[in-house]
């Protein structure tokens, strides 16, 4: 169920889980329109040459769908601040999936914060962060 205001918020919810579209054609297409290119991007075979795992999602790509995640649970809102640590490559081609849990709501200020997940098929966590969201009152 889609959150519409701070007061549908509750303290440890976990938001629903996310899954990204992290094929190898998505990552590809996204990493040429923003001007980042190289095999690391495009092509396992040529990233493994370079010492990764198979091609990698970008970081602002992960940032992305942290974001859609959040949209989807709460539409109207609006995100003040995302910060992420990026822990290890999110390979393209392997399922992962996005998480969140609401950790602080500050109805005064209108203010949700959400520690936010991003694991592979084998629960190790990629990336994960924090993001500041702002909802409106009642």
């Amino acid at each position: 169920m889609a959150v519409n205001k701070i007061g549908e918020v509750e303290f440890g919810v976990d938001l629903p889980a996310f899954e990204p579209d992290t094929s190898l054609e998505t990552v590809k297409t996204f990493a040429k329109l923003i001007g980042w290119g190289g095999a690391r991007f495009s092509d396992h075979e040529a990233a493994r040459k370079e010492g990764l795992a198979g091609a990698m999602v970008p970081g602002v790509l992960s940032q992305g769908y942290l974001v859609a995640m959040i949209h989807h649970w709460a539409p109207a809102a609006e995100i003040k601040a995302i910060d992420t640590v990026f822990r290890a490559p999110v390979i393209a081609d392997e399922p992962h999936t996005i998480t969140g849990v609401v950790t602080d709501i500050d109805e005064d200020a209108g203010l949700v914060e959400i520690d936010l997940t991003v694991a592979n098929s084998k629960g190790e966590t990629r990336v994960f962060g924090t993001a500041t969201v702002g909802l409106p009152a009642n």
